[in-house]
């Protein structure tokens, strides 16, 4: 999530020092809350907001929760946690208020240029796939092109518009038509998409609204009028990430003149500094809903603000990535997965399913910036090509059958032939196939039983290593000792989990990280090749092989 980079990165340095300290003093607190105070004001958050953020933060690492803890400086990131969750919406995932009978008329209010249509068009998209029949309403009759816009979003969501005026119309795409001007009636078209949705059966409707350049007395009329004509049960104010300090001031005068319900957070993915997230629900008591992280239409997500937190810190997302996971993959090809992985038939054709899954959830980028520490590996995650699972798809597309079931009996000639069929180099399919090795030892080891990785195999292991039971031991084999054996279990799962025993851990503030039992078997070898950690269990068997050698 571009948007918090900078303030990723100036909290992290903030939290560096603290790390070598087992007790901290008062200094070393106010040190670290000057730090902090510095990393907010840089990301545009309002002031007084981080007023009341850093004194509420000094005056508990100052308490008895800090002082008496085991691990001061985790206890303070834990502080500095649970304040950011509490201005970001004090902890409350509040859902869509939906009519008791329907229709549920959501409309949507903003500045100009602050994304309203398409947030219109992914809020659509996200009500379809949640079961509701949407009906989008196209009442912004003002911005040139609005309406063709609206139904163009609509069509590649595949939800119906109700636009019965064209609005202005411009071909240059530039003009800005003069204030006031329309070649309709916005309220009307509102208050008949109404007693449509009821004729049609429609469940939601969702009204996108005229904006303007600025706040003025104009706009705010006309939002006030659609309100009072159709009584919306949520009116989401949208607004882009990026505008920095003018954000309060936008959303103080839409809280006066429409009294809005919700907040959603468009352009989440820009480069700007992102303290309009973390100054709206604060000054204006209303919760933030959603977030738009992209251009795509799944690139929308419900907001959740002990997530945004965690992900501000650096300490990852992994709740909100099972939840996509969960979605998207198919149990039945999981378990599938995991007999292979044990059995070691784990080939090519299955990575390249489980690849093809994991492009399901999103853009790469954004999958792994939900994954705890990535914050230090910002410089390879941008540097990224997406056109690098093409690439890989097309290696292993060019591989027959019996190549890719058993790619050890690629040679030479058979490699030349690969590369050219794909439109690779021999280096891209020799580097494919070492990384994909790699994964499936890596999968194959997590898969014999392991404890500690859920999915993987139970507790006493795999049918193949109770057999081996009572045999010689072999060199770097499994010790006989119980407790020699168990410290050498939690060696290894300390070394899967990408800890190191000798050194001190860095990247995220908390080193714990989430596992998850839901995910599917097989996608767990992470980006070891260019030094990243490992991805959750269960997430990378794809993925890692496909970056592991970048």
């Amino acid at each position: 999530m571009m948007a918090f980079n900078s303030l990723t990165d100036r909290l992290s340095n903030a939290f560096k020092n603290l790390r070598s300290k087992g007790k901290l003093t008062d200094a070393d607190i106010d040190g670290t809350i000057r730090e902090i105070r510095r990393a907010l004001l840089d990301a545009d958050v309002a002031l007084d907001v981080v007023r009341s953020f850093t004194s509420r933060v000094r005056e508990r690492a100052l308490g008895a929760e800090v002082s008496d803890a085991l691990n001061p400086a985790q206890q303070v990131v834990k502080i500095v946690n649970d304040e950011l969750t509490e201005i970001l919406g004090a902890g409350v995932d509040r859902p869509l208020n939906f009519a008791k009978n329907p229709p549920t008329i959501i409309m949507l209010a903003g500045l100009q240029g602050a994304g309203k249509t398409t947030l219109a068009g992914k809020l659509g998209y996200w009500l379809k796939d949640a079961g509701h029949t949407p009906l989008l309403v196209a009442a912004d009759l003002q911005r040139p092109n609005a309406v063709t816009q609206l139904q163009v979003v609509g069509e590649r969501a595949g939800v119906p518009v109700y636009a019965p005026e064209k609005g202005v119309q411009s071909d240059g795409g530039d003009e800005v038509s003069a204030p006031g001007e329309t070649t309709g009636d916005p309220v009307k078209v509102a208050r008949d998409s109404i007693k449509l949705a009821k004729d049609k059966l429609y469940d939601t409707v969702i009204i996108d609204t005229a904006g303007r350049l600025g706040v003025d007395d104009v706009l705010m009329k006309q939002a006030r009028d659609i309100r009072d004509a159709v009584q919306p049960n949520e009116i989401l104010f949208v607004i882009d990430a990026m505008i920095g300090q003018d954000a309060v001031k936008t959303a103080k005068a839409f809280d006066e003149g429409v009294d809005f319900t919700g907040v959603v957070l468009s352009k989440l993915d820009g480069d700007a500094r992102g303290g309009a997230a973390l100054s709206v629900a604060s000054v204006t008591g209303k919760p933030i809903l959603f977030a738009s992280t992209g251009e795509g239409l799944k690139d929308f997500e419900v907001f959740h603000p002990d997530r945004m937190a965690s992900r501000i810190l650096d300490m990852g997302d992994i709740l909100t990535l099972i939840e996509q996971a969960q979605k998207q993959f198919d149990e039945e090809q999981a378990r599938a997965a995991a007999a292979k992985l044990s059995e070691g038939e784990f080939g090519l054709d299955d990575f390249l399913e489980q690849l093809q899954q994991v492009r399901q959830l999103g853009p790469m980028k954004n999958l792994l910036g939900m994954i705890p520490g990535m914050a230090q590996h910002r410089k390879e995650l941008e540097a990224f090509d997406e056109k690098e699972v093409d690439r890989t798809e097309a290696i292993i597309r060019s591989m027959t059958p019996e190549e890719r079931r058993n790619p050890k009996i690629i040679d030479g000639s058979r490699r030349a032939r690969i590369a050219y069929g794909s439109g690779n180099t021999v280096s891209a399919v020799n580097g494919l196939l070492q990384r994909f090795e790699q994964a499936a030892k890596m999968m194959k080891r997590m898969s014999s039983g392991q404890r500690g990785f859920p999915g993987m195999g139970g507790p006493g292991g795999t049918k193949s290593n109770r057999k081996g039971k009572g045999k010689n031991k072999k060199k770097g084999g499994k010790s006989g000792n119980p407790m020699k054996r168990e410290a050498e279990e939690r060696a290894l799962r300390e070394r899967l989990a990408g800890k190191s025993s000798g050194k001190k851990s860095s990247g995220s503030a908390f080193q714990k990280q989430p596992q998850n039992p839901a995910l599917p078997a097989g996608l767990q070898q992470a980006m070891g090749g260019n030094g990243m950690p490992d991805l959750p269990p269960n997430l990378g068997g794809g993925l890692g092989g496909l970056l592991g050698g970048r």
